[in-house]
């Protein structure tokens, strides 16, 4: 089980949290024309990366709001978490 430090609760059990996705991962923008291929490729065209990896979790047991983790997707070793608005860098 992974244990995830919620930057606004702290340390939490991943059964408080839900996945939501590649956090690196740009929206279309909004009112502007889309192909049919570019939403394709935005809503089911991932790549299933390996390795060092940035994702949107929510803290749905908890205060329910969204927090980027820096994780490893082969070993699950969670490198950092910050706020859903802050910067990766």
């Amino acid at each position: 089980m992974l244990h995830i430090k919620c930057p606004h609760c702290g340390m939490r059990s991943q059964n408080e949290f839900s996945y939501g996705g590649d956090a690196t991962v740009k929206r279309p923008e909004l009112n502007k024309e889309i192909s049919d291929q570019d939403w394709d490729n935005f809503v089911y065209n991932r790549k299933s990366l390996r390795g060092k990896h940035l994702e949107l979790w929510q803290h749905l047991s908890g205060c329910r709001q969204w927090i980027k983790v820096e994780r490893d997707t082969a070993t699950h070793e969670i490198f950092r978490t910050m706020k859903a608005n802050e910067d990766n860098s």
